[in-house]
């Protein structure tokens, strides 16, 4: 016999507010071990075929490049999330095409947490330049949100986006 759970559904559901504005990182955390996530990653090239990347560190993916992406809020369009994760990542707007150009299933065997996504990548173009603060400067360590630009796929690409380096190494 499965208990009845509403009363504890009930409970989590008034805790979380309006999941369209994004969930609190235990909740995220919660549902993550239950279905696939689905999110949106940015293909930004610049005119002599160089990629964006994002320097990431985590403790689900630790450290790394990673193309800029993030996970699709409830009822909110991929198009809203390509935006927010070019304002928040780049600190710039950009211009995306209307369809993915790659769409992948990404598993982590060894985890549940963070474990399973449904990642859509996105032909993008900056409409100016990302924000110089979050320059990566090489004379630095390398801190997360960092951006730079790269002509192949680095050696130390996150292992979940080495499935975009097709994409990274071609012009």
């Amino acid at each position: 016999m499965i208990p009845d759970l509403s009363s504890h559904f009930s409970v989590i559901l008034s805790s979380i507010g309006n999941a369209r504005q994004g969930l609190t990182k235990p909740i995220f955390l919660f549902i993550s071990q239950l279905t696939p996530m689905i999110n949106v990653d940015l293909l930004i090239k610049n005119k002599v075929g160089q990629t964006l990347l994002t320097w990431r560190e985590d403790e689900f993916y630790g450290p790394g490049w990673h193309v800029p992406g993030g996970v699709i809020r409830f009822k909110e369009h991929a198009a809203t999330r390509i935006q927010q994760v070019a304002l928040s990542e780049l600190g710039t707007e950009i211009k995306a095409e209307k369809d993915p150009i790659c769409i992948r299933e990404v598993m982590a065997p060894d985890r549940d947490v963070r474990g399973h996504f449904i990642s859509m990548l996105y032909r993008c173009e900056l409409t100016d330049n990302p924000d110089p603060a979050l320059a990566y400067q090489a004379d630095k360590p390398s801190q997360h949100g960092h951006w730079q630009w790269h002509d192949h796929c680095p050696a130390n690409m996150i292992k979940q986006h080495k499935m975009y380096c097709q994409y990274i190494n071609s012009p």
